[in-house]
């Protein structure tokens, strides 16, 4: 596989993954719920939060324009969403800390 197979794989697992648009996004992590959730590396920002500010910057960037640590990000999405939602809980998702996590990471499981 070369390079640019790789980043259009990338690109489109990116695509289908991430179904909230950057101004959903912004929404999103400007609330206290998508404040609460995550993990983070020093009681600051939670490392999905940050994602989210990433996330923002590579939708509103020309795919041509990305840099290498953008792409790498992406794979890190792509990877993110695929294994959390494996991790599904039952019943209601709407009001849970998974959902709210995805979110942070541009992916809303009720879409």
């Amino acid at each position: 596989m070369t390079a640019k197979d790789d980043h259009e794989d990338t690109w489109r697992e990116f695509r289908d993954g991430v179904n909230m648009t950057p101004k959903e996004i912004e929404h999103w992590l400007e609330s206290d719920e998508s404040k609460d959730v995550g993990q983070s590396k020093d009681g600051g920002e939670s490392i999905g939060h940050e994602s989210g500010r990433k996330i923002i910057e590579i939708q509103h960037t020309k795919k041509v324009d990305l840099t290498d640590a953008q792409w790498a990000h992406m794979k890190k999405v792509v990877s993110y969403i695929a294994r959390h939602s494996k991790q599904r809980p039952k019943g209601d998702v709407e009001d849970t800390k998974w959902r709210y996590s995805l979110m942070n990471w541009g992916h809303d499981p009720l879409k």
